[in-house]
C-alpha cells in the first residue's frame, strides 16, 4: 500500500463526506430508517457511504472495500482491507447532539494501521500520516491543503485518578459496575470513535466498551490510538482486539493508555 496515497485520498474522502453530511444535519428535516438489526439509518449515512466508496474504489480498485452500508461487503475477507462507517454515531446525528464521525481505515493482517476520524459538528479532525503517527489538524480542513497539524499522544495514567471515558448512547450498568473496578477522578460521555480519539489526545486514560460493536465502528479510531501510543485489547483476556474476523463483530473491548493498570471482568 502507498500510505502517503492512502492518507491524502481518506482525508478529503472524509472531508468530502463530512460536507455532505453536515448539509443534511442542517437541514430542517431528514429521513430515518430502522435497519434490520433495528439501528437507524439516515440519507446522510448512505450518502457519505456511496461517496467514500466511490472515491476508494476509484483510486485502489485492487483492494477489499467493507462498509457499513453495503452488506454484500460484509461476507468478503482479505488479508488487507479498507473498511468504513460513513456516519458513525447515527443516533447522536438523528438527536442532533453532534458527537458522530467520518471513519475510514486500513487493515493489514488484522491490525488497523491507518485511519482518519472526522468529526464534522465538532470541527476536529484527526489522522494517521504516512509515517503511521497520529495527528490532529486544524484550521479550514480544506480539501487541498492541509492546515496545522499537531501531533498527539495518550497521556500517563495516574491509576489513582483516572480519567475515563464512556458511550453516551450505549452506556449500561455492566459498563458503570465495571468502571467502578477504578480510581476514577473524572468521568466524561462522548458519541462515536470520538472515545478513541479522546485517548489518543490524552484528554482521556481509559475506554471500556461492553457492547456490541462492529469492526466498521472502532477501526479508525483504533489505528488513531495506535499511533498515538495506546491500545486496545478485548476485554476478556486482555489480548490485543484483532480484525478480519468474520461477520465483522467485535468481542466486548477496552481502549487504554498504557500503564492504565487493567481490572479483570
Amino acid at each position: 500500500m502507498d500510505y502517503q496515497k492512502l492518507e491524502t485520498v481518506c482525508r478529503r474522502a472524509a472531508l468530502q463526506a463530512g460536507a455532505k453530511i453536515m448539509e443534511i444535519y442542517q437541514s430542517p428535516d431528514f429521513e430515518v430508517k430502522t435497519k434490520s438489526d433495528a439501528s437507524p439509518v439516515t440519507e446522510a449515512d448512505e450518502a457519505a457511504d456511496a461517496m467514500i466508496s466511490a472515491i476508494l474504489k476509484a483510486e485502489f480498485p485492487d483492494t477489499l472495500i467493507v462498509t457499513e452500508e453495503q452488506a454484500d461487503s460484509h461476507v468478503q475477507q482479505a488479508a488487507n482491507f479498507l473498511i468504513v462507517d460513513p456516519l458513525d454515531g447515527t443516533k447522536e446525528f438523528v438527536k442532533r447532539r453532534g458527537d458522530f464521525t467520518v471513519n475510514i481505515a486500513y487493515v493489514e493482517n488484522g491490525v488497523p494501521v491507518r485511519g482518519v476520524v472526522y468529526a464534522p459538528a465538532r470541527d476536529r479532525l484527526f489522522y494517521t500520516r504516512a509515517d503511521g503517527s497520529s495527528v490532529e489538524e486544524s484550521g479550514a480542513h480544506a480539501l487541498d491543503q492541509v492546515g496545522a497539524v499537531a501531533p498527539i499522544h495518550v497521556s500517563t495514567p495516574d491509576n489513582d485518578a483516572l480519567i475515563v471515558v464512556a458511550s453516551k448512547s450505549h452506556r449500561d450498568q455492566a459498563t458503570d459496575d465495571y468502571i467502578s473496578k477504578y480510581a476514577v477522578a473524572d468521568m466524561t460521555g462522548a458519541g462515536s470513535s470520538l472515545k478513541f480519539c479522546l485517548v489518543a489526545t490524552g484528554e482521556a486514560d481509559l475506554y471500556p466498551r461492553l457492547g456490541r460493536t462492529m469492526e466498521w465502528d472502532t477501526a479508525a479510531g483504533h489505528a488513531v490510538l495506535n499511533g498515538a501510543g495506546g491500545q486496545v485489547v478485548r476485554f476478556d483476556d486482555h489480548t490485543p482486539l484483532t480484525y478480519g474476523k468474520s461477520g465483522y463483530e467485535n468481542p466486548f473491548f477496552i481502549a487504554l493508555a498504557p500503564g492504565t493498570a487493567l481490572k479483570g471482568a
